[in-house]
């Protein structure tokens, strides 16, 4: 994907964010989290009867009581998953300052507003307890299963919430999928089809099938998420949802509000190469491309949050890719990967890795990539390890490299950010 680079004055603008992950059900819990190290991996077999299964190490969404949110009735039609981002999108929708009155309200008509969610797994809870329901207790599904499991659902019932009736679909592109609905929504609002965009990923994943299902894979670490160290041996399954309320540039300021951070730049692609094993040169394309976008140089990105899984293939290759982008910058950004913390959320990770990339600007703070045991000669790059950083980030890089070699890169800068002389 190329077109001209953008000037500064034409960045969509990020106006608000919202959370229900591991790290977090606010903004505020989960940057303290993500920035201060701490790491929400651990045992997940009190959440249902999963034995036999090769891991045991998670990061699913605890705390989170769907009746505070959701009345009965409303809740027999939301699957997990939805309720998830339903929740995120509110928190958003009241950080942008979009609310008034407990109604979202501004001042546009609202075919000039629009929802996209991605999800991986779509309403997978409600397909697990329907097939369980049938084949194991002789009982039909649930009436609403096939709605809930849409994996539109979540664009449909926060554009009902809202009252967008602009473009409002799902994206699902495996791990992509979050980060696609963010590059997709900055478009309508680039292309001049829509002035507001509520966007980001959601997947809940601590059902039995599923879990089941990666067991099966064998890409599941049996002790915890190392990214980029010697003795990595694969990610682990983490779950939530991130949403963001993004803006025609200026729109922030003449109502008085403030942008967040500024999406700068963003690209996807795809290697059409194989399911499961990524392709460094178009990781790399991705990353070029985002910084073309954007009109950046290599040097004026400080930090990148990598995809960075945690398996042996993908962070050698992803590392490579980021050698290779920064060979010629005047330095070296800072990397590292929030799944070692939160773990790998699928359809929802790309959004939740995007909202860590703004803490870290916001904070000057690279975030840790967790559970370093060592340097892996082949992933040579600065990664963080193990505690935070005091870094000044004007810009930077969120990276989601998904299964079936689909790779979409986002740059996000400072709401201050000017170019280096």
């Amino acid at each position: 994907m190329k077109q001209r680079p953008l000037m500064p004055s034409e960045w969509v603008e990020i106006t608000g964010r919202g959370v229900v992950s591991s790290a977090g059900l606010t903004v505020a819990e989960f940057d303290r989290v993500i920035l201060s190290g701490e790491s929400r991996i651990g045992e997940f077999r009190d959440m249902g009867s999963f034995s036999g299964l090769r891991f045991a190490m998670g990061s699913p969404v605890r705390g989170f009581e769907p009746a505070a949110h959701f009345d009965d009735k409303t809740l027999s039609g939301l699957d997990r998953f939805t309720q998830f981002a339903a929740v995120a999108a509110r928190q958003a929708a009241a950080e942008a300052g979009l609310m008034e009155g407990g109604r979202f309200d501004l001042g546009i008509p609202r075919e000039r507003i629009g929802v996209i969610i991605g999800s991986a797994n779509g309403g997978i809870d409600s397909l697990d307890d329907g097939f369980r329901r049938f084949l194991t207790q002789d009982l039909k599904p649930k009436p609403l299963t096939v709605p809930m499991t849409m994996g539109s659902a979540p664009a449909s019932r926060i554009a009902r919430e809202i009252g967008a009736r602009g473009p409002a679909f799902g994206v699902s592109s495996a791990c992509a999928s979050g980060a696609h609905a963010i590059l997709l929504g900055a478009m309508l609002i680039r292309s001049g089809a829509v002035d507001v965009m509520v966007v980001g990923g959601a997947d809940s994943c601590f059902c039995e099938g599923y879990l089941r299902a990666w067991d099966a894979l064998r890409a599941v670490s049996p002790d915890t998420c190392r990214p980029f160290s010697i003795g990595r041996r694969g990610l682990v399954i983490g779950e939530g949802a991130a949403v963001f309320v993004l803006e025609k540039a200026g729109r922030a300021a003449a109502r008085g509000a403030r942008a967040k951070a500024f999406l700068g730049g963003a690209a996807m692609g795809c290697d059409a190469g194989e399911l499961t094993v990524p392709d460094e040169e178009g990781m790399a394309r991705a990353m070029r491309e985002a910084l073309s976008d954007a009109g950046l140089a290599t040097g004026e990105v400080d930090y990148v949050n990598a995809h960075g899984t945690g398996t042996q293939v993908n962070d050698r290759l992803e590392a490579a890719a980021i050698r290779r982008v920064f060979a010629h910058g005047r330095r070296q950004p800072a990397v590292s990967s929030t799944k070692s913390a939160i773990g790998h959320a699928m359809g929802a990770s790309g959004a939740l890795e995007l909202l860590a990339t703004i803490a870290a600007l916001e904070n000057s703070v690279a975030p840790p990539t967790l559970n370093f045991l060592g340097p892996d000669p082949a992933c040579d790059i600065d990664v963080t390890p193990n505690e935070p950083r005091r870094l000044s980030i004007a810009a930077a890089l969120s990276n989601s490299f998904a299964f079936g070699s689909l790779n979409v890169s986002l740059l996000v800068a400072r709401p201050d950010w000017r170019p280096r002389p």
